[in-house]
């Protein structure tokens, strides 16, 4: 069975929203900068709850945000 990869839009929702800044992302759904950088190089999943306020804070669909990569 293969691994189901998430891949995710943060790093180029951020700059569509006036160049927001890891850090100003980060305070704005309450985590830390480095939790955002581990997020963006797809190195941690965030929790649903961390998933959902990323949306939020982007005012676009969690599916916008984070979406199933192609494994083939």
């Amino acid at each position: 069975m293969n691994r189901i990869r998430i891949g995710n839009n943060v790093r180029k929702l951020r700059f569509n929203h006036g160049e927001m800044t890891q850090e100003q992302l980060a305070e704005k759904v309450g985590v830390t900068r480095q939790t955002i950088v581990s997020i963006e190089k797809g190195k941690y999943y965030p929790s649903l709850e961390l998933a959902f306020r990323l949306a939020l804070a982007f005012e676009v669909p969690l599916e916008e945000v984070f979406f199933l990569e192609d494994s083939s």
